[in-house]
């Protein structure tokens, strides 16, 4: 029953706990988006132990919502909680790189067939996901394992199968931190896989389904390649 005040109109009591939950979860969401984008472009790299005290002051945050973001993080696989001291970041394993390059080689090359029909609204997302690859040219590749992931999920989209992108979408976290490792390891190599999706591009804007495929199969061999070379 709720406690009242002399007019006897009731009056709810709220916790503290409950007053500052909003509060915890809010930052706890900052921190997960902080650090998630960070592990997803590479700038924290597999191996790197994130440490809970320089986090916090970095975000001006309590240890408590970075610990909620960690835990979230380690249930994605992506980091290893260490108690009282942090987080180390799950390295790709080679094997687990080989698995993702294959399902995505099955995927995106049936995917490029179907979108050589899809036209002008597929070229246009096309080249605008590879004129922000261009301008990671100029900050040392920083966001363009972004733009590479946004590049080939236009192309899935376009295919219209609903649930080939559903599964394409279970793999963008380890294919945009698969193509952030291998664009640190060969800063060059941008601009080989940005001349190779203007190649695939064109393909696709011409109709020519068969010539996309191919491309597109070279292309991600060439990848693949690269990224089991070891730093």
């Amino acid at each position: 029953m709720s406690p009242t005040i002399a007019n006897s109109f009731p009056v709810s009591v709220v916790s503290s706990s409950s007053q500052d939950r909003p509060a915890v979860q809010s930052a706890a969401s900052r921190a997960y988006a902080h650090v998630k984008e960070r592990l997803l472009d590479g700038r924290f790299p597999g191996g790197t132990l994130l440490s809970e005290n320089a986090l916090a002051r970095e975000l001006g945050i309590s240890r408590t919502p970075l610990r909620q973001a960690f835990g979230q993080l380690e249930a994605e696989g992506l980091v290893e909680l260490y108690p009282r001291r942090g987080a180390l970041v799950v390295p790709i394993s080679a094997s687990e790189a080989d698995d993702v390059h294959e399902a995505r080689e099955l995927i995106e090359c049936h995917c490029a067939r179907r979108a050589a029909e899809a036209g002008a609204d597929l070229t246009a997302q096309l080249e605008e996901a590879i004129a922000a690859q261009e301008r990671a040219l100029s900050s040392a590749g920083v966001g363009f394992a972004r733009a590479d992931r946004a590049f080939h999920r236009a192309i899935v989209a376009a295919a219209g199968n609903a649930l080939l992108a559903r599964s394409y979408d279970a793999l963008a976290d380890r294919h945009q931190r698969i193509a952030a490792t291998t664009v640190a390891r060969d800063p060059s190599r941008i601009e080989r896989f940005i001349a190779e999706h203007r190649a695939i591009t064109a393909a696709l804007a011409a109709g020519e389904a068969e010539q996309a495929a191919e491309l597109l199969r070279e292309h991600l061999g060439g990848a693949r390649a690269l990224a089991r070379r070891r730093a």
